[in-house]
């Protein structure tokens, strides 16, 4: 079931490379705004966000699921779709912080110290995950199952974290959009 031809060197130019982007595009978004009219509220990103993450984290389950029933076809397909479900989800979030002043969190006492806990775990595993995700995909895709399986054993939890999260760190902050 190889899909692609193993080119090590290349897949860590690739890898490497769209994770220091994605990393710096992050890294700017807190700093330079944008002048972009999209012609409707932008805070709507973040609802399209927390919907795609909610999406990932589906898939996820899904995935698991399958390769745990041995239908590796079906796992493949739905991992890919949590991978796109991903992609979309980064270009909902970085076109919304490049456009859209910050949101500061409102709530008080535990609940905003839970809050700022679930955000930094949140912010810290999703800036370190991305390229331990793309090994992953493309150790699945060129067919090295064993490296792929090790990578998987912990790459998982925290992308299913990094989703889940994603959707809480939403409902929390969402009312005070706008505020």
């Amino acid at each position: 079931m190889k899909v692609i031809a193993k080119n090590d060197k290349l897949a860590n130019i690739v890898i490497i490379t769209l994770s220091v982007v994605v990393f710096a595009l992050v890294t700017l978004m807190r700093r330079v705004k944008l002048s972009i009219d999209f012609g409707f509220d932008t805070h709507v990103f973040p609802a399209v966000s927390a919907f795609l993450n909610s999406i990932v984290a589906i898939l996820l389950l899904i995935g698991l699921w399958y390769v745990k029933q041995k239908k590796f076809e079906q796992h493949k397909n739905v991992m890919l779709g949590a991978v796109v479900c991903s992609i979309l989800f980064l270009l909902t979030y970085v076109m919304y912080h490049f456009t859209t002043v910050e949101t500061v969190y409102g709530g008080t006492g535990f609940v905003k110290t839970l809050y700022y806990i679930i955000l930094f775990t949140h912010i810290g595993l999703a800036g370190i995950i991305l390229p331990f995700i793309l090994f992953a995909v493309y150790r699945g895709l060129t067919g090295e199952y064993d490296r792929h399986k090790k990578l998987t054993k912990w790459v998982w939890p925290v992308w299913f974290y990094v989703s889940v999260t994603g959707v809480v760190v939403y409902f929390m902050i969402s009312p005070y959009y706008g505020v």
